[in-house]
């Protein structure tokens, strides 16, 4: 099984967006040398614990420092940006790093109201064009448009000896439509969705329409998981990131993932643990045995060709062993 990484350059207390973001670079190095298939980076904007607005100026750094792992978007957030300038950002990188980039597409905010007008004072009605800013993105990336249209004037230059993959992302039945009509391949954020992912990829399957992308569907389906040494050392990793949850949740300003030991002490009421909860049974966390099997289980159920693995801890020192442990249990 195809396994990959999803960063989303997490920012832990005590450390900085810097410090991050080379931990992100070091991160896809790690992924390389393990095996892993692809590695892509998210896209969000104005969080504090999150250090990536712009995942393709950190694909320039990353490409740079690697030499044969995938790298992608995971994903550009589409409504924000013109279809022409995503093309030519991205043709540009499958220039430098030939038969490497992936561009993921995405339709979420990726971050707060004010920052998502601060973006694109349109958002809601771009999110609407959703269907043909997509369409138009994949012409410009083919370099299609038919003779009597404007756009055939021009070009998403350079143009690349290997186009960029196409990626839609999503966690429900609009993105996997739209991403079968077009004949993309197709991610699926089982980690953030609570719908039925399943029967959502099998749609996409089932309608996937050949476009000249793909000649068949292809899937990925992006989970959180936490491995450590035992099961006891992967839930006490994962406090971390459940404890930076519930404080995001309520507004709470915080300085980064906090660390276990702040994980510990925090005083947690009768909902915040039900949450905990709720948020542990839709990762995998466990010892490499435990993550392998769950893993499995997961792309048996959804068929996936692909898992994706996020994976927050408050030491990217642990996160990095997560990967490691989980490529060990696998082989890769």
């Amino acid at each position: 099984m195809k396994l990959s990484i999803l960063d989303q350059s997490p920012i832990s207390v005590g450390k900085t967006a810097g410090e991050a973001l080379e931990a992100s670079m070091k991160l896809a190095q790690t992924g390389e040398k393990l095996g892993y298939e692809r590695y892509w980076i998210a896209e969000h904007h104005d969080f504090p614990a999150l250090a990536c607005p712009a995942p393709e100026v950190m694909l320039g750094y990353i490409g740079a420092n690697t030499t044969k792992i995938r790298i992608g978007s995971g994903a550009v957030l589409l409504p924000h940006y013109k279809p022409y300038k995503v093309a030519e950002t991205y043709n540009l990188l499958a220039t430098l790093f030939p038969n490497r980039i992936d561009l993921g597409i995405g339709r979420a905010p990726g971050g707060s109201a004010e920052a998502t007008i601060a973006l694109s004072n349109n958002y809601l009605e771009q999110v609407r064009n959703m269907p043909e800013s997509t369409k138009e993105l994949l012409q410009f990336l083919r370099n299609d448009f038919p003779s009597d249209h404007m756009f055939s004037k021009i070009s998403a230059s350079p143009l690349p000896v290997t186009l960029p993959q196409p990626w839609i992302l999503g966690t429900g039945e609009k993105s996997a439509i739209l991403a079968a009509e077009n004949g993309t391949a197709y991610a699926f954020g089982h980690f953030m969705s609570d719908k039925d992912g399943e029967n959502i990829v099998k749609s996409y399957v089932e309608h996937f329409q050949p476009t000249g992308i793909l000649q068949g569907p292809k899937t990925i389906v992006a989970v959180s998981a936490i491995c450590a040494e035992t099961t006891e050392r992967a839930e006490e990793l994962a406090l971390s990131g459940h404890l930076w949850k519930i404080q995001s949740g309520k507004g709470e300003e915080t300085n980064g993932i906090p660390s276990i030991e702040e994980a510990k002490q925090y005083s947690y009421n009768h909902d915040e643990k039900e949450m905990i909860k709720k948020m542990s049974s839709k990762m995998i966390i466990g010892s490499p045995k435990e993550v392998k099997h769950q893993l499995l289980d997961i792309q048996a159920h959804y068929h996936a060709d692909e898992i994706m693995i996020v994976t927050i801890t408050h030491s990217y020192e642990d996160r990095a062993c997560s990967y490691e442990l989980i490529a060990e249990a696998f082989s890769l």
